[in-house]
């Protein structure tokens, strides 16, 4: 039997104020996102599968968190958020981690993984390539959610893509910027693997492009209704 490895960011279990005013999640109750999370999770990961969890995990105390993580399938990795409390709190049982660190590095399908629950703009191998140019090297975050750092960092990703650079061959190409949030949200909360992951970035990227596209268009269209009603008076 062949076992995946998946990745989620920002789940943050027992954080009722991130259902109710940061990301607004939706849910009625904090306990309603929290067996919605695990459902989700618990549906798609077997135990032997790994996940690499990059972040905020949990804002529950020792008790909360440890119940929680009996309850989750998979062999579990945390690269250390911000909000990842319960790692110091008193009576806290972290057996179920194989690791916990800040950040990593892995291999996964014969490509690079940086891991860390900050979006680094620069990082360790970004501009290494196959032989058919397609990307060896991606850097998968969490941290920002859904907010405007994370259109900010979108910003950044279409600007570094569209700018050349000559590499040693002499080649003039785009440089590559391969970051990736793996934003609970963005999966409905489900674990995805680097290649899941993949296709949802480049969908959602593709989506906002074109809502983007439809509001220009919508506010052109305003903005020549308006001056025709100025000729006409």
């Amino acid at each position: 039997m062949i076992f995946l490895r998946y990745y989620i960011a920002d789940s943050h279990f027992f954080h009722a104020a991130q259902n109710e005013r940061m990301d607004r999640r939706g849910f009625s109750c904090v306990e309603e996102m929290n067996e919605y999370m695990l459902e989700k999770w618990n549906r798609k990961v077997r135990q032997n599968d790994d996940v690499i969890i990059l972040g905020d995990f949990s804002f529950g105390n020792a008790e909360e968190t440890s119940g929680l993580l009996k309850r989750l399938n998979g062999r579990l990795y945390l690269i250390q958020g911000n909000h990842d409390r319960f790692l110091s709190a008193g009576g806290m049982d972290i057996s179920r981690f194989g690791w916990i660190r800040p950040y990593e590095e892995l291999s996964d399908n014969k490509r690079r993984v940086i891991l860390c629950h900050y979006p680094i703009m620069c990082y360790n191998g970004q501009y290494r390539r196959g032989e058919n140019q397609e990307p060896k090297t991606y850097m998968l975050y969490g941290h920002v959610h859904d907010t405007q750092d994370q259109r900010l960092i979108e910003q950044f990703q279409e600007i570094t893509r569209s700018t050349m650079a000559v590499n040693t061959q002499g080649e003039a190409l785009p440089i590559p910027c391969n970051m990736i949030n793996c934003f609970c949200m963005y999966s409905d909360y489900t674990p995805l693997t680097l290649d899941e992951w993949i296709v949802l970035d480049a969908g959602r990227r593709e989506s906002k492009r074109r809502e983007t596209a439809q509001d220009r268009t919508l506010s052109r269209t305003l903005q020549e209704g308006e001056s025709k009603c100025s000729d006409e008076k």
